[in-house]
């Protein structure tokens, strides 16, 4: 009969180790390593300066892109927590990935502007800076080029290595939410309702397909009167948008038809006017709740601009994974290649609380 081998007292060791940092992931964050504002500093401190450049030179090309980079945060951080987990293009567990759910495929996009600031900072800091940490300061730095908006970004992030479509089409907020829903959705990656109205108003950039409105103003091929459109806006719409508009009908309307390229309050101040592109924007006009936070953010837009960046911030740390959890990736696309030193997921040299390469 064959014997096996014992282990070494190193595998013992080793194995031990993988285990209790493994323990340590599912602890509540703020049982876990916090994030912290200049987690880079000792290691790559040019890190978000490349991430900055890399944001801006795709804003000079395209502004539309800040809305693009700013929505990839947001439905990163919604689902398995900001871990890069939407970037993956191959799940290692089989089956579709985050991007190919109906909530992201076609619509989301800025990873091409990822993966060139990835490659940037690569270039100068070899395996240190995670894709989580990169889409965050994408995000903020998109926000400042789209409405003149500044705040520092906590990081230390790392990368998971789960990506999965049923996940994506459960966790995410779809335009046809209702006020519930959305207020849940929130509160379920701790967001408050107001916070859930602030974080609304990044629709005041971007553009939206068909698909995602079509329901307000048609009823099969007959128009709708009285979705919570005004007429006019609506007959627009329909002039755009035929009937049988799926998500393969790639045409495209601007979600803030005012100043769809600039983010500020116009977002609120639409929606009084039944100029609110979703189902789930009216929802924040009929609801009494909700509306009384659009009117303040109507009437103050450096009262929302200041709530945002601290929503944003507060978003930033959902269910991230720190310290030892996760990996930072050398490609965003895809997760690194495991070795029996790597598994907790990383091939990448361990990086302690304060942005120090452990020994």
């Amino acid at each position: 009969m064959a014997t096996q081998d014992k282990p070494t007292a190193g595998g013992v060791v080793a194995l031990a180790a993988a285990v209790a940092a493994c323990a340590l992931c599912l602890l509540p964050a703020p049982a876990r390593a916090q994030l912290r504002v200049g987690f880079y500093d000792a290691t790559c401190p040019n890190a978000e300066a490349l991430v900055r450049q890399a944001v801006a030179a795709a804003f000079a090309r395209d502004a539309s892109i800040a809305a693009g980079l700013i929505r990839l945060h947001f439905h990163d951080c919604f689902v398995r927590g900001c871990d890069a987990s939407v970037l993956l293009t191959v799940n290692p567990g089989g089956g579709k990935t985050e991007r190919e759910a109906a909530p992201n495929n076609p619509s989301l996009r800025g990873f091409d502007v990822i993966d060139a600031a990835k490659a940037t900072v690569e270039q100068s800091c070899p395996r240190i800076v995670s894709c989580a940490d990169i889409v965050a300061f994408a995000a903020r730095d998109s926000i400042n080029l789209a409405g003149s908006v500044s705040y520092q970004v906590p990081a230390g992030r790392r990368d998971g290595r789960v990506s999965n479509e049923s996940e994506a089409n459960l966790n995410l907020p779809l335009p046809s939410s209702t006020a519930k829903v959305l207020t849940d959705k929130f509160a379920a990656k701790n967001l408050t309702v107001e916070e859930m109205v602030i974080l609304s108003g990044a629709h005041t950039v971007g553009r939206s397909f068909c698909s995602s409105f079509l329901d307000r103003i048609y009823n099969g091929s007959t128009p709708i009167v009285g979705s919570g459109l005004s007429a006019g806006y609506a007959t627009l719409l329909r002039a755009l948008c035929p009937p049988n508009a799926n998500q393969s009908t790639l045409t495209t309307t601007a979600i803030d038809p005012s100043t769809p390229a600039v983010l500020d309050n116009n977002y609120y101040k639409l929606l009084p006017l039944n100029l609110g592109l979703f189902f789930s924007d009216n929802q924040l006009r009929v609801n009494a709740t909700l509306n009384a936070f659009v009117n303040n953010f109507a009437a103050n837009e450096t009262l929302w601009k200041e709530r945002f960046a601290a929503a944003m911030v507060k978003m930033g740390h959902t269910e991230v994974q720190t310290g030892r959890c996760g990996e930072v990736r050398l490609n965003c696309s895809v997760v690194n290649p495991t070795s029996s030193s790597a598994e907790l997921g990383s091939s990448a040299p361990a990086v302690d609380d304060e942005g120090v390469a452990a020994s």
